[in-house]
């Protein structure tokens, strides 16, 4: 399937969910037109594997009829003895089961023949794949998903109507395209994006743009300590600890898969319970297994997660990249206690006001010696004073800071102010800092500014090599810093402004001169005129 093919799936679906969705608004339709996608990609994905299981015993769905019997359902009801000895084999090949009546293809059967059946069989549905499909425990992953809500209808009956008309409508939209696992992946990422556009500021809880999101993971790729080397080989383990909707850390297994590398473990963390269960479909609908993920839901800045709050040092988790886009400066509580908390005992407490730093120094906490972070925040935590003004010295001071990118205004659906990337490592080795001024190269956009491809692949290459270009990257000594106070502003080491051409003054003397001097000769011949016609010359 080409990548129009695949946008044009994505175009398809949202137009599907736009004139579907009636009085409910966009956020809360979204989690039901998510739900069905991501029901789709896992039974299309079991189906596959079932047909290549059982090979020449696979009931031919040609011969099967109209009836709504699925393949799967006839040779479950064919060899009742043979389906836990089935079902171990494919928890052992895909990791999960789902049971024939849960399958996409029966509950569209249902929907398509108006069953009066198919909410409670949908219910019944997702609560199995919650509990029962994967060796791990989904609790709560449909819990957005309230299938009783008035918002469907008054009434079980028009509720159910409701279903029936929503889910046909999808079905004969995807119908239209050969949809593989790949491509549903890309038609949900497409229709997060779409959602996030009408959400506003809301976009900014669970939805990192894809071209911020390519910077990030290119940088975070990148061999750590030798970023002249290329992509590295693996990670062994990668964090997110406001992952959102699991966007950047499957941007991050692409890239990886992409440069023949591999991931070992994929670890995020979201406050927001709806876009917290938005990340778990998200990593199983790309193929992610659920033993090579987990995904946390708890508030990053208490640390309530008890395997990162591990106090015995030799089992505390670390990891090779870190990665955030998280709140911009978020009111937060710390408490007189967390001035003892070891995130954030050697460089302070982020005040009250703003709890960027806070955030910043709990994944550089969590981030291995010979590992890279990259993380989005505002500018202010550039040049603010107070407390921020600590703990930016002591980061600087202590070598951590390696990189700043400033980026374009307007690139985020939630705000329109610029922000900045800042690159952090443990054991940096250049006794300077880089400064990317990416401010002014962008496509402007209806809604949005973008960055293009070669917008994207300049500030990459520019990290990669740490190469110095007039008016957009520099190599700032941290001597030069230290003058500044530690005063991090971009437009202060590298600014944009085109410098004002020098002015020759002994040119435009010679220039007047001769100007004079010209004047004077005309005057001279004009005067002459007047005199021959008998009028009075010019003084």
């Amino acid at each position: 399937m080409t990548e129009d093919d695949q946008k044009q799936l994505g175009k398809t679906l949202w137009a599907i969910a736009d004139q579907l969705r009636g009085s409910m608004n966009a956020d809360d339709f979204r989690d039901y037109m998510l739900s069905f996608l991501f029901l789709r990609y896992l039974s299309d994905n079991y189906e596959a594997a079932a047909r290549k299981e059982l090979g020449s015993d696979y009931p031919d769905p040609a011969a099967i009829g109209n009836g709504g019997k699925t393949p799967l359902s006839m040779w479950y009801a064919a060899n009742p003895d043979d389906v836990e000895q089935f079902e171990r084999q494919m928890r052992r090949k895909v990791h999960y089961v789902i049971k024939p009546e849960f399958l996409w293809g029966n509950i569209v059967h249902l929907a398509k023949t108006q069953s009066d059946t198919l909410l409670n069989t949908l219910q019944k549905g997702f609560k199995y794949i919650e509990e029962e499909s994967f060796e791990s425990k989904f609790q709560g992953l449909f819990s957005e998903i309230n299938l009783a809500s008035d918002k469907l209808g008054r009434n079980y009956e028009s509720r159910n109507a409701k279903l029936c008309a929503v889910i046909s409508e999808i079905a004969r939209g995807m119908a239209l395209f050969s949809t593989g696992s790949d491509t549903l992946g890309d038609a949900y990422e497409y229709l997060i994006g779409q959602f996030a556009a009408g959400s506003g500021k809301k976009a900014g809880e669970f939805y990192t743009p894809q071209q911020i999101s390519n910077i990030l993971s290119a940088i975070v790729t990148l061999d750590s300590q030798e970023p002249k080397t290329g992509p590295r080989g693996s990670l062994s383990s990668v964090l997110d600890f406001a992952c959102g909707s699991g966007s950047l850390l499957l941007n991050i297994r692409h890239r990886m898969k992409d440069a023949g590398g591999n991931i070992g473990k994929i670890v995020g963390q979201e406050y927001n319970v709806t876009t917290y269960n938005l990340a778990r479909m998200n990593m199983l609908l790309h193929g992610v297994k659920d033993t090579e993920f987990e995904i946390f839901h708890g508030d990053t800045l208490k640390n309530d997660w008890d395997w990162l709050r591990e106090t015995n040092p030799a089992r505390k988790p670390r990891f090779d990249a870190v990665v955030a886009n998280p709140p911009f400066s978020y009111r937060w509580e710390p408490g007189e206690a967390m001035a003892q908390d070891p995130r954030f005992k050697n460089h302070g407490v982020a005040p009250k006001s703003a709890a960027d730093f806070a955030f910043l120094l709990h994944g550089l906490h969590y981030l291995k010696d010979d590992g890279v972070m990259a993380i989005i925040l505002p500018h202010g935590v550039l040049f603010r004073g107070g407390k921020e003004a600590d703990i930016r010295r002591k980061l600087l001071d202590d070598g951590h800071i390696d990189t700043v990118i400033g980026l374009p205004a307007n690139l985020f659906y939630s705000t329109g102010i610029p922000v900045c990337i800042l690159v952090l490592k443990k054991c940096k080795k250049p006794d300077d800092v880089l400064f990317i001024n990416a401010a002014e190269h962008f496509t402007k956009g209806k809604r949005q500014n973008q960055l293009s491809d070669a917008h994207i692949e300049r500030i990459v290459s520019t990290y990669r090599n740490r190469t110095e270009q007039e008016r957009y990257s520099r190599r700032v000594p941290m001597r030069e810093i230290i003058e500044n106070d530690y005063n991090l502003n971009i437009s202060r080491y590298v600014s944009t402004a085109e410098a004002e051409q020098e002015i020759d003054l002994a040119a435009v003397h010679a220039d007047l001169t001769a100007i004079e001097t010209e004047i004077a000769k005309a005057k001279k011949r004009h005067n002459a005129f007047l005199e021959e016609l008998g009028l009075k010359p010019l003084p």
